[in-house]
């Protein structure tokens, strides 16, 4: 059970500096072993505040427009990669400022901008599609399902480019193991490693559960010093999970308690505002000191306090009776929860809280009306 400051008002995201450093030397270790750069995907994690702290321990980050770009070069420095669908032309010439690294998504997009991103001495990479799914019930994580408009096949692949090209980047995993990376990795060089003599870098994306507890670690490092060893290049990841695994929480209040068929807990945070992902994948987040539902002697549906019918978050039990007041605290809320909350019935969002090493609770960031006013017109 984590301590918590009852002076704080619900709701807060907490972030776990030492179960984030955990992850962050588990990672520093898998770099060393294996010879990789370990980038922060900040799609899933832009905290700037803990930037100090992270960029002891990783390489760089990578971003998905000239928001993240600009952050990731001004917080966290290191190397600064950027991948987008398709530049426009406008942002393009700030992405220059800011990036080191610009990675395509078709070959259309290199002819376009490769020489001009080189002139500025920048490095480029086109990402591939190699066709691969390994995932199961995420369709809409899924990169390679049917249709998808990112990365290009071999079908589409033009060789004529590689003389403007740097590396290869791939990203097909979503919350996996190694041994969908070692799967798609069999398929990604049956199509492209023919590709890869004389390029720099192989950039293998993110989705790599690395730290959690039953990650083939071992299995990782040795895929990565095969690919290192035998085409000569820099091996990338690119992880925002893994970098903060576990090491969040969404601290909450009960509100109310009604009873439709069964008790609903109505609670002052919001699937639909603070954890998306919720409804998007959907999953049900852990809660401390809970089962699932029946398990214990008292379930409750716990849901929020906007309009939405479906601002559901999932079903839990426990063995005593919740009150007005309780606190009901989520785990693993650092990742794509600060990235993505919003203000959706004019909810206000969570304030923001580190935990030091040595115990103490300091508030990075509250929010108020200002910043749900500054949204609109």
């Amino acid at each position: 059970m984590i301590e918590l400051d009852r002076s704080l008002r619900t709701p807060y995201f907490l972030v776990d500096e030492g179960l984030l450093v955990r992850n962050l030397e588990i990672l520093q270790d898998v770099a060393e072993q294996s010879g990789c750069k370990i980038l922060l995907a900040q799609k899933a994690f832009s905290m700037f505040s803990c930037y100090p702290l992270i960029r002891r321990y990783l390489a760089g980050t990578t971003a998905s427009g000239v928001y993240e770009a600009r952050l990731g070069h001004e917080e966290f420095g290191g190397e600064t990669h950027v991948f987008s669908p398709a530049y426009r032309p406008d942002e393009f010439e700030v992405l220059l400022r800011y990036a080191d690294d610009f990675v395509f998504n078709s070959p259309a997009q290199v002819r376009k901008y490769a020489e001009k991103a080189r002139a500025a001495g920048k490095s480029v990479g086109l990402r591939v599609n190699p066709e691969c799914s390994t995932q199961e019930g995420h369709a809409i994580y899924d990169p390679c399902a049917p249709g998808s408009r990112l990365g290009t096949t071999a079908e589409n692949f033009d060789p004529a480019l590689l003389p403007l090209l740097d590396g290869l980047h791939f990203h097909t995993l979503c919350e996996q193991g190694a041994d969908a990376l070692e799967t798609t990795l069999a398929a990604f060089e049956e199509k492209f490693g023919r590709w890869l003599p004389g390029l720099k870098w192989l950039n293998l994306g993110g989705g790599h559960h690395i730290t959690r507890d039953d990650y083939d670690r071992a299995l990782l490092i040795r895929l990565v010093r095969r690919l290192r060893e035998t085409y000569g290049v820099e091996v990338y990841l690119e992880p925002g999970e893994a970098v903060v695994l576990n090491a969040g929480f969404l601290v909450s209040q009960v509100l109310e308690i009604v009873h439709n068929g069964m008790d609903i807990a109505i609670l002052d945070t919001s699937a639909a505002c603070h954890m998306p992902d919720v409804l998007e994948m959907p999953y049900r987040p852990p809660v401390l000191d809970s089962g699932e539902a029946g398990e214990k002697a008292h379930t409750y549906r716990f849901a929020g306090p906007t309009c939405l019918a479906g601002d559901v978050i999932g079903d839990y039990s426990f063995d005593r009776l919740l009150r007005e007041g309780d606190f009901v605290v989520f785990g693993d809320m650092a990742l794509y929860t600060m990235v993505k909350t919003n203000t959706f019935n004019g909810m206000p969002l969570p304030s923001i809280v580190l935990r030091t090493r040595e115990g103490a609770c300091r508030l990075i960031r509250s929010f108020d009306y200002v910043d749900f006013k500054s949204r609109l017109s």
